[in-house]
């Protein structure tokens, strides 16, 4: 900001409140159980009108709405959740390729469309990614990389 922006912002009348903080262009996605194209239209209906909305996209087989605009993903999920009836929530999935142990506990799911699986931010799934030392040393003593392994096999 420039000294003659500051000076004027000093004495401009015209505003009381200070400057409103912008929101941000965002990608909301939700997902929604949706049946028919009965369903389908009322959910598009639903967030369409809403401030901010620049673009809405309903995939039906996958139950996930996608809304591109200036908005807060909260006040979407509240209010297709309003206005539709339907339980809704953030998208909860995340491609495949991206998880490390897809077929965990608690990222495996068989709700989840194809390709994806649920995203798990937790502990317990976490520690399937590192192997102790202990395991390193029995894995590749048997492994037929290694050289030096076990010829009994």
């Amino acid at each position: 900001m420039g000294v003659l922006d500051h000076v004027s912002d000093l004495f401009d009348c015209s505003h009381s409140s200070k400057h409103k903080k912008r929101k941000q262009l965002q990608t909301v996605e939700i997902k929604v159980k949706m049946d028919c194209e009965g369903c389908e239209r009322k959910v598009k209906k639903s967030v369409e009108g809403m401030k901010g909305v620049t673009q809405v996209d309903v995939e039906r087989k996958a139950s996930k709405l996608t809304v591109v605009g200036y908005v807060d993903p909260k006040k979407v999920v509240a209010r297709v959740a309003h206005r539709t009836g339907k339980k809704v929530e953030l998208w909860p999935y995340v491609p495949y390729d991206v998880v490390a142990h897809p077929y965990a506990p608690g990222v495996y799911d068989k709700k989840a469309p194809a390709g994806y699986v649920r995203n798990a931010e937790d502990p317990q799934v976490s520690h399937l990614a590192r192997a102790s030392s202990t395991e390193v040393r029995y894995t590749t003593a048997f492994s037929d990389e290694n050289a030096a392994a076990c010829s009994v096999m």
